[in-house]
């Protein structure tokens, strides 16, 4: 049985680990995957049809305690503990249930202080009981008629929430602490550059966890602007956004079929290659010739994807140009995001005159994937992937690399 630490509008968690509000879904996966032997039986609970209109939620079924994330910025919003009898909770060190202490209304008070009277839902017929940053919810099952304040003497805890803020209807996810960080860089937004012909690049406004030489004693949150273009070397990135992830070097083109006369291409003797920025949700593909960037990938982590939690969600802004119909000169300026769905997308930039590449990955391992096959088009050199729900899984921006000769647009704006 867990033993479980209580900070009101912070945390839950104990000497090991802990769940933070505003933490990442990706990093409290990770805490699950690293203790899996304790932690068991998790269930990733999402809508299928419309996973922006629901918190996603990761379910401890054998702790009873459910972590809700935010659906659009994917930070923990609230922590939810619904079955008391499967978890031990301490607050400021003193346990106020366990096996030998009931979570009562005068255990309640004993560990937490007076505070407000509680509030009665006829509906749920439960008591709420409100700190700031922190409730809990007493069932009122053998009581005919609800008392107007105060809690009846015995009533047991049902649930407890851990929350930002005084109301647990109105709350939000935090901004990301910063013992979130732990060294990493992270997208705050992602601006895509273009002109009229296509995409130029990126302007990434990026947040980390910026240290002095004392270390903690000054640590704060930095917020810093850095853009990348298509041309630009290996050590322009690197010196852009530092070191990626991961490189990853294809072995095949599988695309490679529905180009003109692939037959005739000669076969590359060394191998393109990505740099990953999975806590961006960013990758950059280099050609293995001349080494500069020649296609970047927008990744928008929607559960029901196959790469789901590989890269954090990066919330990208695509402007564009729309021709106005019937008139020469009169355009209208458009914003496709990462929430944006495949047929509004259309509906800007009309159909694409080619039936999609069906895109179906797997394990190499089983050869599986239990969410179906996603469909490719390109439109203004960029390919939309398109789950089935509707909802964009990547965005791939290609565009023609600059020469040698050409300079490098701004090229300013990432050495500060």
């Amino acid at each position: 049985m867990l033993d479980l630490e209580v900070v009101p509008e912070r945390s839950l968690g104990n000497e090991q680990w802990e769940f933070a509000l505003g933490m990442p879904l990706a990093q409290a996966i990770s805490i699950l995957q690293k203790h899996c032997r304790i932690i068991k039986n998790v269930q990733v609970l999402y809508s299928e049809q419309t996973p922006l209109s629901h918190d996603l939620i990761l379910n401890l079924t054998q702790d009873g305690i459910k972590l809700l994330f935010d659906a659009t910025n994917q930070r923990l919003k609230v922590i939810e503990v619904y079955d008391l009898s499967k978890v031990k909770l301490k607050y400021c060190g003193v346990h106020f249930n366990s096996q030998a202490i009931a979570p009562t209304i005068e255990q309640i008070d004993q560990s937490f202080g007076a505070t407000h009277p509680g509030v009665y839902n006829a509906a749920e017929q439960l008591f709420h009981l409100n700190f700031r940053g922190l409730s809990f919810s007493f069932q009122l099952d053998s009581w005919n008629e609800a008392p107007k304040y105060e809690i009846p003497h015995g009533a047991m805890v049902k649930r407890m929430h851990i929350y930002t803020g005084n109301n647990l209807q109105e709350t939000r996810a935090p901004v990301m602490p910063l013992a979130c960080f732990l060294g990493n860089i992270y997208a705050e937004c992602v601006d895509v550059l273009r002109d009229r012909a296509g995409p130029l690049g990126l302007k990434l406004r990026l947040l980390t966890a910026g240290c002095g030489p004392g270390v903690m004693a000054d640590a704060k949150v930095r917020s810093l602007e850095r853009s990348i273009y298509f041309g630009d070397s290996c050590q322009d990135v690197l010196g852009a956004l530092g070191s990626p992830h991961k490189v990853f070097y294809k072995s095949e083109d599988k695309m490679k079929i529905h180009s003109p006369s692939p037959h005739k291409q000669v076969p590359s003797k060394c191998n393109d290659y990505f740099f990953n920025y999975f806590t961006l949700g960013v990758d950059i593909l280099f050609d293995s010739t001349s080494h500069l960037v020649k296609k970047f990938v927008l990744h928008t982590n929607y559960p029901g994807h196959y790469n789901f939690n590989i890269y954090h969600r990066c919330d990208f802004k695509i402007p564009l140009v729309i021709k106005k119909e019937g008139a020469d000169s009169q355009t209208e300026d458009c914003i496709l995001t990462t929430y944006s769905k495949w047929d509004q997308i259309q509906e800007l930039l009309g159909h694409p005159m080619e039936k999609p590449v069906v895109l179906h990955r797997s394990s190499s391992a089983n050869n599986t994937n239990p969410f179906g096959s996603t469909f490719c088009f390109g439109l203004q050199r960029m390919i939309f992937e398109v789950m089935q729900n509707n909802h964009i899984a990547s965005v791939t921006l290609y565009g023609a690399p600059r020469t040698a000769s050409q300079a490098r647009p701004d090229s300013s704006s990432s050495s500060h």
